[in-house]
């Protein structure tokens, strides 16, 4: 599947600072130990609907990881997904009268236009689960050889895995049993389903159902895949185990990668999948929770589409932290569009305020736990020092600070 084309990346003096971040396994800020190449694999979207907020907040973030890393000296091999067979694909498909494949790809070129408009660093690897079904398959029957995964004795030809044999079952998300059957109820699972071995067993394929698409599958069995698998086999024939990062949003912390990883983890019969799992909060709109049942998500496209400028949509999303839940606001964007203009403005002029503090901070803000609104403050005060002018303003500060902006944040301020 292709990916979308690269921004330039500015060539930053000095050498950036060793990334920490919060990993939601170990439930403390950790630093990130990357050898040369540092290793990301980060869940797609499934295509059903245009990119939201929530999606943007979400790759803005692992966006600042993947510069962050740049900016430290290291190359960078990231894998991104996308789950382009699903139920809320068919279903959004059945509901519309339209082609699922169809539906998948308009979907996904949108995704990808989004990405592009907001200079997001994309993936080495952009691979779709349909692609990716005979590699499933064959990891499917590597499960089931080893009697950790077992065809559910109701002539559906569903296969389960069976997570009573995994060590450590549940370190990723550190839930209780009450908590996970909790979740995975509400997102995709089925612990009351008859004859699993165990509630919380989780798909590993869907035998053929009458109007559903198809492959061939473990044991002959035609059907199609589950959910975590596929991001587990996509993993493993990229980048494999031992990750730096494994990322998401933070409903994904259960039932999706505590699964991916008790897949791979099976698979491989190493531990651990991810060195570290970092997840981004969810993003609100007014006071509430942005969904799809409140038909109240706010789209990428759709503000483009409006005029927004997307470095503006950027900076407002990049003023919260990433692991804080957030409402975007028409004050919000009203905010980061004047911001933006100021910045530009400061960029603009022949000297500024002197730029190595400004290089320094950000660097050590955004290796913080990617602290974006402490990194946006010290532009904010450059930008005002700068515009207020004085003694102390060096020749070369705003374009050192812009390409700083552009390399670190992904904010492109022209003009400079």
């Amino acid at each position: 599947m292709l990916s979308w084309p690269a921004p330039l990346l500015p060539t930053l003096p000095g050498t950036g600072s060793v990334l920490k971040v919060y990993d939601t396994a170990r439930g403390e800020t950790v630093a990130t130990t990357p050898d040369r190449t540092a290793r990301m694999y980060v869940c797609g979207i499934t295509p059903y609907d245009a990119t939201h907020l929530g999606h943007a907040a979400t790759y803005l973030a692992f966006d600042l990881i993947n510069r962050m890393w740049r900016d430290a000296g290291h190359a960078v091999h990231y894998v991104q997904n996308v789950t382009d067979i699903d139920d809320p694909l068919l279903e959004r498909a059945d509901r519309d009268n339209e082609d699922w494949v169809v539906l998948g790809m308009r979907e996904t070129a949108l995704f990808r236009e989004d990405m592009t408009a907001l200079r997001v660093l994309p993936p080495e690897n952009y691979v779709g689960a349909v692609e990716a079904i005979p590699r499933i398959v064959g990891h499917i029957e590597q499960l089931l050889d080893a009697g950790l995964a077992y065809v559910l004795d109701d002539g559906t030809g569903d296969v389960y895995h069976d997570v009573a044999p995994a060590p450590g079952f549940g370190s990723e998300s550190g839930y209780d049993e009450e908590t996970m059957l909790g979740f995975f109820a509400e997102r995709g699972g089925d612990p009351d389903r008859a004859g699993k071995r165990n509630r919380l067993d989780p798909l590993l394929w869907r035998g053929r159902r009458d109007g559903e698409p198809s492959w061939p599958g473990p044991r002959g069995a035609a059907g199609r895949p589950g959910w975590h698998i596929e991001c587990a086999t996509i993993a493993l024939d990229t980048i494999g185990m031992g990750v730096d990062v494994q990322g998401g949003g933070s409903d994904l912390v259960f039932p999706h990668h505590e699964f991916s990883a008790v897949h791979a983890e099976a698979l491989t019969a190493t531990k651990p999948f991810a060195k570290a799992y970092v997840h981004a909060a969810m993003i609100g709109l007014d006071g509430e929770k942005m969904s799809k049942s409140r038909g109240n998500l706010v789209f990428v496209s759709k503000l483009r589409g409006e005029g927004v400028d997307p470095m503006a949509i950027r900076l407002a999303l990049l003023s919260g932290h990433y692991r804080t839940d957030r409402a975007w606001t028409a004050g919000l964007l009203s905010e980061a569009e004047h911001r933006l203009a100021t910045w530009r403005r400061a960029v603009a002029r022949d000297a500024g305020a002197p730029a190595g503090p400004v290089l320094h901070g950000l660097r050590d803000r955004l290796a913080d736990d990617l602290d974006s609104p402490g990194a946006i403050a010290l532009v904010d005060a450059w930008a005002a020092q700068t515009l207020a002018g004085g003694d102390d303003l060096e020749e070369q500060a705003p374009s050192v600070v812009c390409d700083a902006i552009d390399a670190l944040l992904g904010v492109e301020l022209q003009g400079c």
